[in-house]
């Protein structure tokens, strides 16, 4: 039973070929609705280079990089609009900036869900400069983003910063990934609490964990190289991913009313 007193929702065990599946109906998804899909991605590249302006104002562009990093962190709260997208793709259901903006606010779970998102990312940029505090100097700055690069390749303590930061990041982006990458599709499709959503997330990783982490590493790869020119390749990778993350939680969670046994249903 669930926190809330309902059956939890049923997970199934998944395979490399339905997260190339799940792709390939992501990708319809977004030739179908490109200015949907355009727009989100937008509004990510945007926020990436807002935020950028704002490191190089204060004189902090060497956490481009970090950020670039983190943003594999918030991909699944950004792309929520995504799934609303191709759940009513799927139903037949009128496509409107209005009744996808209705639905989130219905689902007041979401809204915990984001704040467990954000609270992760929080962390990691901290835990970023913690590393730079102790490992390069309490004071460290960089004139540029070049300066931060020659630094962190060419001296044991950027060596050392490097190797501990992409083994912080790989870390927090695995656990927040087997906390979200099911949860935020499921609040949107279901009638369930977050911690419920988030216990199912975990379930399907731990159920599949080789496709999962996969798919997990697609996007973390993805998500930096489309960030490397000013964000820009962001524009088409969100929405894709996030097409994408819907039909893999529908391959995921048996639907309900459906058979519980993972074996006698698959899509």
């Amino acid at each position: 039973m669930s926190v809330s007193g309902k059956l939890d929702p049923v997970v199934r065990k998944i395979r490399v070929a339905d997260i190339a599946e799940a792709l390939g109906q992501g990708l319809r998804d977004f030739q179908a609705v490109p200015l949907y899909g355009l727009m989100f991605g937008a509004i990510y590249t945007l926020g990436g280079n807002a935020i950028l302006l704002c490191l190089t104002a204060l004189g902090m562009v060497y956490l481009a990089y970090p950020l670039a990093a983190g943003f594999a962190l918030i991909g699944p709260f950004v792309a929520i609009g995504l799934y609303e997208i191709s759940r009513r793709r799927e139903a037949g259901e009128p496509i409107s900036l209005g009744v996808i903006w209705s639905k989130l606010r219905s689902r007041g779970e979401i809204g915990w869900m984001a704040f467990v998102t954000l609270f992760v990312f929080v962390i990691w940029m901290y835990q970023v400069r913690l590393l730079l505090a102790l490992l390069l100097g309490l004071n460290v700055s960089f004139s540029s983003f070049r300066e931060f690069l020659t630094v962190v390749l060419t001296t044991n303590e950027g060596l050392l910063f490097l190797a501990i930061g992409n083994a912080d990041g790989a870390a927090l982006s695995l656990i927040l990934f087997s906390l979200t990458v099911i949860s935020f599709p499921l609040l949107l499709d279901r009638e369930v609490d977050f911690v419920t959503a988030m216990i199912t997330s975990v379930r399907a990783v731990v159920t599949s964990p080789l496709p999962m982490i996969g798919w997990a590493a697609v996007i973390v790869v993805l998500l930096i190289v489309s960030a490397i020119p000013y964000f820009l390749g962001l524009l088409v990778t969100i929405p894709v991913l996030g097409h994408t993350t819907w039909h893999l939680y529908r391959r995921v969670v048996v639907p309900v009313g459906s058979f519980a046994d993972p074996m006698l249903r698959r899509e």
